[in-house]
């Protein structure tokens, strides 16, 4: 009888996890621009809004700097300004495409061997303004050239993320 109710209780907690993720994955996470030009997208861009991720906790005015290596990689530089310790705070990274080199799919690490999605899901016309989907709706990221962001283009991607299952009450603005 004890096994029994142990087997149950087991299957309630892995079926209400399973429940649980499920609910968090993104909606269209596989919903990636179709043509990227990487070389445009290199270069320096303004982190504007992000949903608060524990690699960026209490880190402002955080840039990210991509850069297009020879082997086909994407070097990446992230930093924010922590005022916990009153510096910049930087980590360096590396980026590849999930499979077609010509979509916004893509994958970053950090750590070694370990990569998170990177998905760039809009993109404006002129390489100015990027919407970035993580792997679930615990990550996203609002991207610009410049440190500000036209409110029609905010309000397009705060639309986009929500239909999305993004909650955007939860972004973290720099």
């Amino acid at each position: 009888m004890k096994n029994k109710k142990k087997y149950i209780a087991l299957g309630t907690l892995a079926l209400g996890t399973t429940i649980a993720i499920a609910s968090a994955q993104v909606k269209s996470r596989n919903d990636v621009i179709e043509h990227l030009d990487v070389k445009k997208y290199m270069g320096k861009w303004y982190e504007i809004a992000r949903v608060e991720n524990k690699f960026e906790k209490g880190l402002y005015n955080v840039t990210a700097e991509y850069q297009l290596q020879k082997n086909g990689t994407i070097r990446v530089q992230d930093s924010g300004y922590s005022q916990k310790k009153n510096k910049r705070e930087q980590a360096i990274g590396k980026t590849k495409f999930t499979s077609k080199e010509s979509n916004g799919g893509l994958k970053v690490s950090f750590f070694g061997p370990f990569y998170s999605a990177y998905n760039i899901v809009q993109l404006d016309e002129n390489y100015k303004y990027a919407l970035i989907f993580g792997k679930n709706s615990k990550y996203l990221w609002i991207l610009s050239r410049e440190k500000n962001v036209p409110s029609n283009i905010k309000q397009k991607y705060l639309n986009y993320a929500s239909d999305n299952g993004y909650d955007t009450t939860k972004l973290v603005w720099n």
